[in-house]
């Protein structure tokens, strides 16, 4: 008898010293004891409807200064005409959800956008091309930080940014323009995705834009113009010109040359730097660095301009007083207008003798391809969407060939009895 009420107390006993040992065990350290976040739950958030916008509000674990913090956020799912019952504003819910409910799921950091592009700055800004990172400063300062600044990452959703689109577009800017801000948010935040920052990406597809405008159609010179032009330029700018025209190169590639990249036995032409305000820089990209074929004229021009060319340490082959190649936007407005304005020509930039050559380089016939390589663009559609506004003699002579095989167009209509 003893030994069955012994056998019942501790039957009865175990569990509640099984319980206490359990409950020692979860009071030996708190969660932020620990410096880590609370246990993980479930969430199915709440779905209510402000107005005439569905919202829904759920939980996230975020990593600050202080340790991992759980907040509350907010998130607009649609309007009342988008999403039509409560259900499926739940179902929208669902999926803002699945990245947090997901086994995978890690707390992220969060920052403002001022706070985060202060460090991008320092660590990603300053390993960009002086020319690229000039274009960017200009997106930050124009329309990145006044309009984002204070705005968290993870708060710039689609709404906020079609919200930015139209800001943006009302300061009178262009498609090309607001496109081009766009890359540089994208690549911004694709840099904070990266890092562990909560943002979603650009998607243009999910953006309405401004419409589209009329296509630019790049600037080029005729053949008369250049020739008029080669005529009254002097050295150095002629051989400039030349080189400029005859082989297609961009501007900074020109005025990166050095003698070490030409070999006039050879007739080649190694495209190896750029210079950009007077400093050097790696070319615009990979397929630009490669080896061009001289042709026989410029080849005499070179030789020519060699003879009475004035050495310099590092062999540029244009060069300012003090040693370094001179500015693109100097020689535009100091050598290259002059002499338009003299031709009655309106002004442009280096970039027109590039356009010529093109020009040029289709009128005599070449394939897209051969194009492609000597412009050295990565895509041969580049090259198309580009000059395919063309219409050189060639192409001309072509559609003409085609009206002239149907000799029926244009006669006098015959009466069939």
């Amino acid at each position: 008898m003893t030994d069955r009420g012994d056998l019942a107390q501790r039957v009865v006993v175990q569990p509640e010293v099984r319980s206490d040992r359990l409950l020692a065990h979860r009071a030996i350290k708190s969660s932020s004891e620990r410096d880590s976040m609370a246990r993980k739950r479930f969430q199915r958030g709440y779905v209510y409807l402000d107005g005439d916008k569905w919202k829904g509000r759920y939980r996230e674990d975020v990593i600050t200064a202080t340790g991992t913090q759980r907040v509350r956020r907010e998130v607009i799912l649609g309007t009342r005409s988008e999403v039509s019952t409560k259900r499926l504003a739940e179902r929208r819910m669902e999926v803002v959800l699945g990245r947090i409910n997901g086994l995978d799921y890690r707390p992220g950091r969060v920052a403002t956008f001022g706070e985060f592009l202060e460090r991008w700055k320092t660590e990603i800004l300053t390993k960009q091309q002086p020319s690229s990172a000039r274009a960017v400063k200009s997106h930050l300062r124009c329309y990145i930080i006044p309009q984002l600044g204070r705005l968290r990452l993870e708060q710039f959703g689609v709404e906020n940014q079609q919200a930015f689109v139209s800001r943006v577009f009302e300061k009178g800017v262009s498609r090309k323009t607001v496109l081009n801000v766009l890359g540089t948010l994208s690549s911004i935040l694709s840099t904070a995705r990266d890092w562990g920052y909560n943002c979603e990406q650009i998607d243009v597809k999910k953006l309405r834009l401004p419409p589209r405008s009329a296509r630019y159609e790049a600037p080029y010179f005729t053949v008369d113009q250049l020739n008029k032009i080669l005529a009254i330029a002097e050295e150095p700018w002629r051989t400039l010109f030349c080189l400029l025209t005859m082989e297609g190169l961009r501007a900074g590639e020109v005025l990166g040359l050095q003698w070490a990249d030409i070999d006039l036995d050879r007739q080649t032409l190694q495209v190896r730097r750029s210079a950009w305000y007077g400093k050097i820089q790696t070319a615009k990209s990979v397929a630009s660095e490669t080896i061009l074929p001289i042709p026989a004229p410029l080849v005499a021009i070179l030789k020519q301009y060699k003879a009475q060319w004035v050495p310099n340490p590092k062999g540029f082959l244009f060069v300012t007083r003090n040693g370094r190649p001179p500015s693109s936007n100097k020689v535009v407005e100091y050598r290259l207008w002059t002499i338009l304005d003299a031709l009655n020509i309106p002004r442009c930039g280096l970039h027109a003798f590039r356009h010529s050559h093109s020009a040029l380089l289709l009128d005599s016939g070449a394939t897209p391809k051969v194009v492609q390589r000597q412009l050295r663009h990565a895509d041969a559609r580049t090259t198309l969407q580009i000059y395919g506004h063309v219409v050189g003699d060639a192409h001309r002579e072509a559609v003409e060939k085609v009206a002239s095989s149907l000799d029926a167009i244009g006669r006098s209509p015959t009466t069939i009895n």
